[in-house]
């Protein structure tokens, strides 16, 4: 599969694009979220985004419940709704559009427009493409328990990333059934679905049913 950041995403659907496009893999853009937000926000419409706090941007447009927690930096999008309890504990974007929901916590991510993480989520050191979705209580694990630097595998193919934190990038229109891992550098393509309490390890195709290890089929 084309784990590149041209063949995952729609870049059209990121306030990051300028950014995504000066590099090649997504696991690469990862160490650069914090810059990329200092400078992204210096530059947005304040008819559009208000500025609240130390390098945090949040539209006027978007729903922030009182209860929840927004560390810098970070910037949330127009429309999107960040619900009771959610921890954003910064280096976020969170596009427009998003929801970001109950006792869900962010760290080093960028999450396309119309992302959803509703309810009891951990989506860190992660990319999550256009209009994906992770079910209530998925998970990205973001650390192998050795510490060791992750190794994405892609078929036969094995890409060291000399990173010791990646967690999940989904595509666009990716599903993510209730409860599921995804494992440290797991890549999921286009229009996948993956069933509730699987173990995701390693690259998934696109258009593909994750049913469990071993049992992946197309979509018709």
């Amino acid at each position: 599969m084309d784990i590149r950041i041209c063949g995952l995403f729609d870049l059209s659907k990121t306030i990051a694009k300028p950014y995504l496009e000066k590099v090649t893999y997504p696991w690469e853009a990862l160490k650069y979220i914090s810059g990329w937000i200092m400078e992204i926000g210096e530059g947005l419409d304040p008819k559009i985004y208000e500025r609240r706090g130390e390098d945090i941007w949040v539209a006027k447009s978007a729903q922030v419940m009182e209860s929840a927690y927004i560390g810098g930096p970070s910037i949330i999008g127009e429309d999107a709704r960040i619900r009771h309890g959610a921890f954003i504990r910064g280096s976020a974007i969170v596009g427009c559009g998003a929801t970001v929901g109950n006792s869900t916590e962010l760290k080093n991510v960028i999450l396309f427009d119309g992302v959803e993480v509703p309810h009891y989520n951990y989506v860190g050191d992660s990319i999550l493409g256009y209009k994906s979705h992770m079910g209530a209580g998925s998970i990205t694990s973001n650390i192998k328990s050795d510490r060791s630097d992750i190794v994405i595998k892609n078929g036969t193919d094995e890409i060291s990333t000399g990173l010791r934190k990646i967690g999940a990038i989904l595509a666009d229109h990716v599903e993510v059934g209730c409860n599921s891992v995804l494992n440290p550098g797991s890549i999921i393509g286009k229009n996948t679905t993956i069933y509730p309490l699987s173990m995701v390890r390693g690259v998934v195709d696109g258009d593909s049913i994750f049913k469990e290890k071993g049992n992946i089929v197309k979509k018709s």
